[in-house]
């Protein structure tokens, strides 16, 4: 078998191949299309490696994670905003896919102007790689081995690139030689290329390896077969290596198995029982106790901390008389409680579903804070994730009577690791971003005109308190409804301060009462229902709440920034 001539035997066949170099291709063509497919694998490879090697650091190092981390650090919050209005808690996917999609582009345009003399591709791999290093070891807990993930990623895939880069140029000299004259060699040529003798020519042609090239001197000659299980080899490993490192990073640093060992303690005056009255289980209407899998997730961080009780702890410093430290046992040793709470977050559209209520089993931090004892000019908890957020909540809100908590489980289970687990703060009456920190581990008493959170610093209003709300489940917006008695059903919320009643309006007519289930307790969310015979056509319903301080639910419509939306929620039916 030859490498150099248009023809070849096959080997036990006694006949002739096709050689892979046809006349009348377009040589550049073939080449542009292999140097991007070779951009495109190494810097796969690159991802894969770097997974692998960030495996036993930690899944932060990664390139994509820490870049990622980096990207929602700074990116603007009407952009944040627009992204979570399209796609809601898929927003990380979405970041993840966008990432990579950049990762392609940028690759593609570094294989194709690689050249084996002039390695700019290469170049452009290394300043990527060293960004990335750069950027991973300023993300918070990080040390400098987060650099090793990008750096090692990076330099293995400059060699497999610059490895692919020779083969393809010798691949393209080769069919640069071929298309310049087809079948316009010599018949003592012919007969030495089909008898397998060397044919001599601008490119030099032996024996052939066992890879596909053919090597005469310092230079290499490759058969397309060879250089496409090349590539194809890159890809697998870059595969390979990905999932090796995704799999051995998640045995290795889990807690899944942890938690599910995990004995709650029994508080000594549990939670009495939900009023079977507080759950009108209507079709449509969302249950009073939110589901762990169904309770909306919003939080900065990409990949999910993976925190062990026995490596968890809390600092409580500041503004105090006595700085404290507790270990998760510490914690346990104190007195339990257990409340029914709903969360809110600030970024919750009029009438959308990031909004969820859970029963919390935790420990007060009123009373921890009181061991504290914070000064007297002290008016602010900042609390730290281990991801490095931050929310800065008022202290008279923490120590008012309400129960704020450092929780441990929720609806009976130990917290689920998406949710904060080993520990997080619940607080009745505060939107998210500025009071529920998951996986907390610091506590700091400050000022707000000495410390900014991470959101306040990003112009959001600095204290947060929950808004009147309210929302329509049943029917849904866009839906086509029958003639006979249709229930108008949903929630509403306004906690620490409860609702008192939930009106409804259909088209343009006189607000109409809705009658309300049973109100465990004022921090969490009620639900309401509204019997309605409607007429033929399509009708407009909107509903408003009124909290148990009289104050009614404001038809001003405002955006989520800076301080959460208002305004009447609303959908569209047709009836008949």
């Amino acid at each position: 078998m030859t490498s150099s001539g248009t023809r070849g035997t096959s080997p036990g066949t006694g006949g002739t191949q096709r050689d892979d170099t046809r006349p009348g291709t377009d040589p550049a063509a073939a080449g542009s299309g292999l140097r991007t497919a070779s951009g495109i694998l190494t810097a796969g490879f690159a991802l894969g490696a770097a997974e692998l090697v960030a495996a036993p650091i930690g899944s932060g190092s990664a390139p994509l994670t820490a870049l990622g981390g980096t990207v929602v650090d700074h990116t603007p919050d009407s952009v944040r905003e627009r992204v979570i209005g399209l796609v809601g808690t898929n927003d990380k996917l979405v970041l993840f896919i966008l990432m990579a999609a950049v990762a392609v582009i940028v690759a593609a345009f570094a294989g194709r102007i690689e050249r084996s003399r002039r390695p700019v591709g290469s170049v452009l791999f290394a300043v990527f790689g060293l960004a990335a290093a750069g950027v991973a070891v300023t993300r918070p807990a990080a040390s400098w081995t987060w650099a090793l993930p990008s750096v090692i990623g990076v330099g293995l895939a400059i060699v497999v690139l610059r490895g692919l880069t020779r083969r393809i140029e010798a691949y393209e000299s080769k069919r640069e030689t071929t298309s310049r004259a087809p079948g316009s060699g010599s018949a003592d040529e012919d007969h030495a290329t089909a008898s397998g003798a060397e044919v001599s020519g601008p490119v030099d042609a032996g024996r052939e390896t066992d890879s596909g090239a053919t090597t005469s001197g310092s230079s290499a000659v490759v058969d397309r077969r060879g250089l496409m299980r090349a590539l194809a080899g890159v890809g697998a490993l870059a595969v390979a290596a990905g999932v090796a490192g995704r799999f051995i990073g998640s045995k290795l640093h889990s807690v899944s198995a942890e938690r599910a060992a995990v004995q709650l303690p029994v508080p000594p005056s549990p939670e009495p029982s939900i009023d079977p009255a507080a759950d009108l289980r209507i079709p449509g209407l969302t249950p009073y106790l939110t589901a762990d899998r169904d309770f909306y997730r919003i939080d900065t961080a990409l990949t999910v901390p993976q925190v062990s009780t026995e490596s968890w702890s809390l600092r409580v410093h500041g503004m105090v008389d006595r700085e404290i430290r507790l270990g998760y046992a510490d914690l346990k040793a104190r007195r339990p409680i257990e409340r029914l709470v709903t969360l809110t977050c600030v970024s919750n559209p009029v009438g959308g579903d990031l909004v969820g209520n859970a029963r919390w089993l935790g420990y007060s931090l009123a009373d921890l804070l009181a061991e504290a004892g914070p000064h007297p000019d002290a008016d602010m908890v900042l609390s730290r994730s281990v991801d490095g957020f931050t929310a800065g909540s008022p202290l008279a809100t923490l120590t008012d009577g309400r129960d704020a908590m450092l929780a441990i489980g929720m609806n009976g289970e130990p917290l689920p690791i998406e949710h904060g687990y080993p520990v997080r703060l619940v607080v009745p009456g505060l939107y998210g971003y500025v009071s529920a920190t998951k996986w907390v581990t610091d506590i700091e008493i400050t000022r707000f005109d000495r410390a900014q959170a991470y959101w306040t610093k990003r112009g959001w209003s600095e204290r947060g308190p929950i808004k009147t709300g309210t929302r329509i489940d049943t029917p849904r917006d866009g839906a086509s409804v029958g003639g006979g008695r249709v229930a108008v059903a949903g929630v509403a919320w306004a906690q620490h301060r409860g609702i008192n009643a939930v009106e409804v309006q259909i088209d343009d007519g006189p607000w109409q009462s809705a009658r309300l289930a049973a109100e465990p307790t004022i921090d969490s969310w009620r639900q309401w229902v509204y019997d309605w015979t409607p007429t033929s056509g399509t009708h407009t319903l909107r509903a408003r709440a009124t909290d148990g301080t009289g104050q009614v639910q404001t038809s001003e419509v405002q955006d989520v920034v800076p301080d959460g939306a208002t305004g009447y929620p609303s959908v569209t039916v047709r009836v008949g």
